[in-house]
């Protein structure tokens, strides 16, 4: 059988996550302890205790996610099972492809926290609170969406940014740009349209000084070959070349996360297996839908791992 592991986004998250990992194993707590010093920052203690609000703070949220799944990695690891054993590829959907970089060994673990904490930021700061939106628009294709927001935009910015399983997309850009895009939405026969909860409009051309921002981190950082290739998020295609992976880097915050082609591209890849590493099963869920032939499993807790390591 031959394996991705993908890594979650923003909207994973959970107060508690990683906590019994940390407790049951000691190179999850030594991720934990390497990304709070990396951050100067007691970030495991909000992951474990809350409150919710810091933990969805974006600037947290990113490496929070992060951490978790590659303390989920460094347990696998310490177990004999490494990456680059385990799986052909890795992906990870929108700030989960650093997580994905991070465990196929292209960064460093404290390197990943520091480029996430600051992509929080960045993209925080790109557009002030109120004047972005991001919507899911349910029970619509990629076309139909991409011309509601053409009708939408009206001078404004809106565009499909995620682009999760077939009828489950997200739209960002301005607010009132993206309420006019729901309203044309449902017009067009979508079943839902929906404001999702979140501080900033990721994924359109407004993060561009989020991009700037990232550019410039990202030039400072090394990043190796990785031991497997990354699926990237706005290829849907794999990569491997250390210069390519810092472009799209940068790319993908004013890029789409192209998830639904990016899980479909698995197959034409030979993969039959598609494992979830860390918080929640949100990527599992999407990919039965996108791929029913492909197997789906999800490691977050000391449970999932002794199930897993038991099925190979």
């Amino acid at each position: 059988m031959t394996r991705a592991l993908v890594f979650p986004g923003q909207g994973s998250q959970y107060v508690g996550m990683g906590k019994s990992l940390a407790e049951a194993f000691e190179p999850a707590r030594l991720v934990f302890e390497e990304v709070n010093d990396a951050l100067s920052q007691n970030l495991s203690k909000i992951m474990w205790e809350g409150p919710e609000d810091d933990l969805r703070l974006t600037e947290n949220t990113q490496p929070a996610l992060m951490a978790h799944s590659l303390a989920v990695i460094r347990v696998l690891e310490d177990g004999g099972l490494k990456v680059g054993e385990l799986a052909s590829h890795v992906a990870g959907h929108s700030l989960g492809e650093y997580s994905a970089l991070a465990a196929a060994g292209a960064f460093s673990v404290a390197d990943a926290a520091r480029l996430l904490k600051l992509r929080g930021q960045a993209m925080q700061r790109a557009v002030p609170v109120g004047e972005g939106a991001m919507a899911a628009i349910l029970g619509l294709s990629l076309e139909d969406v991409n011309a509601v927001v053409e009708e939408a935009a009206k001078g404004q910015v809106v565009v499909a940014a995620n682009d999760n399983a077939d009828g489950q997309i997200v739209v960002s850009g301005h607010k009132a740009a993206v309420e006019r895009a729901i309203e044309i939405a449902k017009a067009k026969g979508a079943k839902r349209g929906l404001l999702l909860p979140v501080s900033a409009p990721f994924h359109c051309p407004l993060m561009a000084p989020a991009a700037d921002e990232m550019k410039a981190a990202l030039a400072d950082v090394t990043i190796e070959r990785p031991v497997v290739p990354v699926i990237a998020n706005v290829l849907a295609a794999p990569v491997s070349e250390p210069d390519g992976i810092r472009n799209l880097l940068v790319e993908q915050v004013t890029g789409a996360v192209r998830w639904r082609e990016s899980v479909a591209s698995m197959g034409s890849l030979g993969i039959t297996e598609m494992v979830e590493i860390g918080a929640g099963k949100v990527l599992s869920g999407l990919a039965r839908r996108i791929d029913r032939d492909l197997n789906t499993a999800n490691i977050q807790d000391p449970a999932d791992i002794e199930a897993f390591t038991a099925s190979l």
